[in-house]
């Protein structure tokens, strides 16, 4: 029996697993590719960003004149602009939302091309340095650093794996 309780004492460490851990946070920072991205994102949408802000600076220039010449307008010529402020409005208010949903749209597209590659380059560092179990770091109560794959993961993805 002694041999038994010493097998089963001994037996949890046989199965011992490498854990390594990482910042998906601090990945994504630090990847070049997501610089680019949003960059790229930036220049896709910078036509209709500008129409928006346009269209905000003519709501503030007639909103300003609304206020400004109240006193000196005829009826018709407050009901005019009063008419060509919510026309504009709507406007804006209908390209400005197109507009967030379009760029939400692309940069979860994007993201998810970034992260499909993040996750292929876990899976290359994890098999190349033999670990069982890749956790977030965020899961653990204590890590000690040299556990940390993050800046292994990053180049990684630097280098296209």
């Amino acid at each position: 029996m002694t041999v038994a309780l010493m097998m089963a004492v001994m037996a949890p460490s046989a199965w011992a697993e490498k854990i390594g851990v990482l910042d998906m946070r601090a990945i994504m920072a630090q990847l070049p590719q997501a610089e680019a991205m949003m960059q790229g994102l930036q220049n896709e949408f910078s036509e209709r960003v500008a129409a928006v802000r346009k269209i905000e600076t003519e709501l503030k220039t007639l909103a300003e004149k609304q206020q400004k010449d109240a006193l000196i307008m005829t009826n018709e010529q407050k009901t005019e602009l009063s008419r060509q402020l919510e026309s504009l409005n709507a406007d804006y208010q209908l390209k400005g939302k197109a507009l967030q949903e379009d760029m939400k749209k692309r940069q979860n597209e994007e993201q998810q091309k970034l992260l499909m590659k993040v996750q292929t380059a876990i899976n290359s560092v994890a098999e190349a340095e033999k670990f069982d179990i890749i956790l977030q770091r965020g899961a653990a109560v204590y890590v000690n650093d040299a556990a940390d794959i993050s800046a292994k993961v990053v180049e990684a993805v630097g280098k296209g794996n």
